[in-house]
């Protein structure tokens, strides 16, 4: 089942209650974007947790994702841009993630959320969606390596945020002029496409930065 072939989510207007109290219910596809991806960003963010604490414990600990000099979560781990807030980042994936999959659960169930919940959503992706490109920028041009379980994070969090925005602005929660509506059902059909140039762009990114490492393996 693709995100397309589950039609337009439900809305449901409350009696009584405000613009903001509308219920809104999420389409099938949507909803298990939520949980998947959801459980694959929950599973990196534990992983570097864990390697986080046991390199706090051994100065000397060598994570698993230490493959070369490149690919290399220990040297990510061990920069300030790794504790953004004070503390580290895995830590707010933790908590971000564990949201994500509980709405995702909450939404196959068929239960309608208040629009203010849905914008609650947008906004924690719009943060980590600024945040990655902020990390992304901060791994490739100032650390100078690459964690992939960090990677798996970013695939997670590019999806997330474009389907949540295309689920809000289809349902109305982003209110938009008329003329718009036709513009965000076509851009709904071509729902692939922003993750897939996301993804392709973090590539050639990556090769074109550690090109003069890449080039030696060939």
């Amino acid at each position: 089942m693709t995100l397309r072939e589950t039609g337009t989510p439900a809305v449901e207007p409350a009696a009584g209650e405000g613009w903001a109290s509308t219920r809104v219910a999420a389409s099938r596809g949507y909803a298990l974007l939520l949980v998947i991806a959801g459980l694959f960003a929950l599973a990196a963010a534990t992983v570097l947790t864990l390697d986080k604490i046991r390199l706090l414990e051994n100065p000397h600990y060598v994570p698993s994702c230490n493959i070369n000099p490149i690919i290399s979560c220990g040297s990510v781990m061990r920069t300030a841009q790794a504790s953004a807030f004070g503390f580290p980042n895995s830590l707010l994936g933790l908590a971000g993630f564990s949201v994500v999959v509980t709405v995702g659960v909450v939404a196959l169930t068929g239960a309608r959320l208040p629009r203010w919940f849905w914008l609650g959503l947008q906004a924690g992706t719009l943060f980590g969606i600024c945040f990655v490109g902020w990390l992304i920028d901060q791994t490739l041009y100032t650390i100078g390596a690459v964690c992939p379980y960090c990677m798996v994070v970013w695939a997670a969090v590019i999806p997330l945020f474009w389907y949540t925005t295309l689920h809000n602005l289809r349902t109305g929660t982003i209110p938009l002029p008329a003329s718009w509506r036709d513009r965000v059902t076509a851009a709904a059909g071509w729902y692939w496409v922003v993750p897939f140039a996301g993804y392709l762009l973090i590539v050639l990114l990556v090769l074109d930065r550690f090109w003069y490492y890449w080039s030696t393996l060939l």
